[in-house]
Order: structure tokens, then sequence, then C-alpha cells
């Protein structure tokens, strides 16, 4: 059968329902890491950047897909090996080996990465779109002054920063290269084709806009945030262990809370990024199993209650994204004053429990599939 929600040509919304309980889902660290909520309506709140992340680490841990925002490697760096792929050649020079020595010359080469410079064993590649000496010796030495290194390092980068412009000469990246070099990181990353990103640091690779958006998470019903006190029976520092056997600590939480979250999907950006039906796969199966792989002490029971998603006949749709939106109700069960569980609610969509593929009732050219 087919599964029209897996076609990068068409364009797809959704429904995300979710909830947690004695948890926090999103601590705001404005405000000493309790959960968000609006001010005003005291609603929970979870942006969608803390979505995106749970979908990284879900493709990236559980489905072995690469993806690009993470923290094992620098995003220089691998903007930089996406240059190396497409076989640009950049201006490199060889360290002598009194510079390679010079352990202090070494640490300041090793934090100019943001600046196109970066450091492979004994080599300096130089990334940067300046080739002019003046510009490249500014680059090494910004910084210099507040770090009370002048003395030593100033004449040493000034040399290097001369061979560096003459390696970089022949070495121009211009608008077809940037564009390949986009290409390159597209392919390689699950995150870029999909949410798009800043690459614009270091070797400028420009930036990607992705076809997945997605909105703030909002609450059902307002929420209580809770600060509770707790002890601990570790110590921090040696001077208190003979004063006390405790510790007092802080864990914020909210009681209980339904969240809800809408998604767009534009095809047109997905053909530019290369998006195909195995990585809307893999979308759909995070959004499906966005938590049970992310439990922590503060997100211990939290639990995706609802997905539908809405893919339209083509590419520019047929029908507006918020009256789809419309038909997916969630409404407190008659009697319920203060919402404590999922059974506190009531879901009314357009089709029941994990159907797929289900003409729309009332959009003739929409078909409706509900994977939770």
């Amino acid at each position: 059968m087919t599964k029209h929600y897996l076609d990068p040509k068409k364009r797809h919304e959704f429904v995300l329902l979710y909830d947690v309980k004695d948890g926090n889902p999103n601590g705001d660290p404005d405000a000493g890491n309790l959960p968000r909520v609006d001010p005003e309506t005291m609603h929970g709140i979870v942006t969608d950047v803390a979505i995106k992340r749970k979908i990284r680490d879900y493709v990236a841990n559980v489905l072995n897909r690469k993806i690009f925002i993470q923290s094992q490697t620098a995003l220089n760096s691998l903007i930089f090996q996406a240059y190396k792929e497409i076989g640009v050649q950049l201006a490199e020079i060889t360290l002598s080996g009194e510079e390679r020595e010079n352990s202090t010359l070494i640490d300041w080469l090793s934090e100019l990465e943001e600046d196109g410079i970066t450091l492979e064993e004994d080599k300096l590649i130089y990334a940067a779109e300046d080739v002019k000496e003046k510009d490249i010796r500014d680059k090494l030495l910004e910084g210099l002054e507040e770090a009370d290194l002048k003395t030593e390092l100033e004449a040493p980068l000034k040399n290097i920063a001369k061979r560096l412009a003459q390696a970089a000469k022949n070495m121009k990246i211009d608008d077809e290269m940037r564009q390949n070099a986009q290409h390159a990181l597209c392919k390689n990353y699950f995150d870029i084709r999909m949410f798009g990103a800043v690459m614009s640091t270091g070797l400028n690779a420009g930036q990607v806009r992705g076809p997945v958006q997605l909105t703030f998470s909002r609450s059902i019903d307002p929420v209580f945030p809770w600060d509770l006190t707790i002890t601990r029976v570790a110590i921090t520092k040696e001077s208190d262990r003979r004063k006390k056997q405790t510790e007092m600590g802080r864990k914020p939480l909210i009681p209980y809370g339904l969240y809800r979250a809408h998604g767009f999907f534009n095809p047109f950006l997905a053909e530019k990024t290369g998006v195909t039906s195995e990585d809307l796969a893999d979308l759909w199966d995070a959004l499906t199993n966005l938590f049970d792989y992310d439990r922590s002490a503060a997100r211990g029971e939290m639990n995706v209650r609802g997905l539908f998603i809405f893919t339209h006949e083509n590419g520019k749709g047929v029908a507006p994204a918020h009256q789809l939106f419309e038909l997916v109700k969630v409404e407190r069960r008659a009697g319920v004053q203060v919402p404590r569980s999922f059974e506190d609610y009531v879901i009314q969509g357009p089709v029941s429990k994990r159907e797929t593929d289900v003409p729309l009732e009332g959009f003739p050219n929409v078909i409706v599939t509900r994977l939770v």
C-alpha cells in the first residue's frame, strides 16, 4: 500500500501531542531552570529547538544517521571537511620545527578555527576568504594584547601571516564552490536536509533553509511550575564533611501537562536539500518515539500521545494548514477540574488510532494518517 506521508514531493502538516508527569519538559535558564510558561496564561511552553534536539538525538543514536548540530566535532571542522570533499585546494603551510615546539604558539593557533585557520598536525590550513597579508595578520593577532602574549607571539605570527598570504594567492572560493559545499553538507547530514543550518562560520558555506519547521509546543491547560527542595548524601567540600551529612538541592517540575505542537513540511525546500522518502520515514519514526530513548530523572514520564499527518495531493497544497489543525480537538473530560493524567482528556481527531492514508472528509484532496 502506498504511504502518502512518505512522499517528499507532497506538502505535509502534522499535529504532535505529548504529555509529561512529574517532570520538567523544557527548563528555562532565565528562571532557575523552572519549566517554561507563558507568564500571562501560565500555559506550559516547550521550544521548537528542544523538540528538534530530541529528533536529532534519536536519529543519531537510534537510527545511526549523521547529524551536523552535535558536540563531538566543531562545526567549522565539518564545513572544512566538506570543502576538502569537493576538491577545493585550500592554502596551507608547513610549520617549522621551532614553531611546532612552541606550545604557546600551537595553543594560540588552535583557537583560531572560527577565523578559518585549521591546525592539522604540522600543517596550518587557511580556509577564509581574505587573502591579503594584512587581513590574515589581523586575524592571527586579534586579542593578542589582551592575552598578554604580544612579546612572545607577535613576531612568529606575522611570519606565519606572510607565508599564508603567499599560499592563499591562488585560492579563491567562488559561489559555485560554496554551492557545491552546501550540497555536500546536505547530502552528509540529516538535520541540514530537514531543518537547514547556518554554515557561515569559519570557511563560509552559506545558509540552508530547511523544509521542516515546528512551532513552540503549548500545554492544553495552565500548568503549575513547582520547585521542590531535595537532599543528597554527597558533600561537595571536604571542609564541610564533618559538619553535615547531607546537602540541599532543587528539583523543578510540573505535576502534569499535555502539550500540543504543529509542524510543516515544504516540498519545494525539500527538493533543494535532497530530502528522500527515507528521511521522512526517519522523521516520523523519531516523532513517534520521541521520548523513549531520552529518559532522565527530569523526564521520566514523557510520552507521545498523538501524531496526525495531513498530506496534500501535490506540493502546493489544497487546504490552509490552520483548517486542518482545527480538525484535531483536545478537551477535558466532563467534571475534570485539574487534569492530572492523560485519561482526563479526550482527543477528537479525523481518524481513530493508528490509521494510515485515510481520505479526509470535507477535504477530498487531503490524506490523513495517524501514527500514534
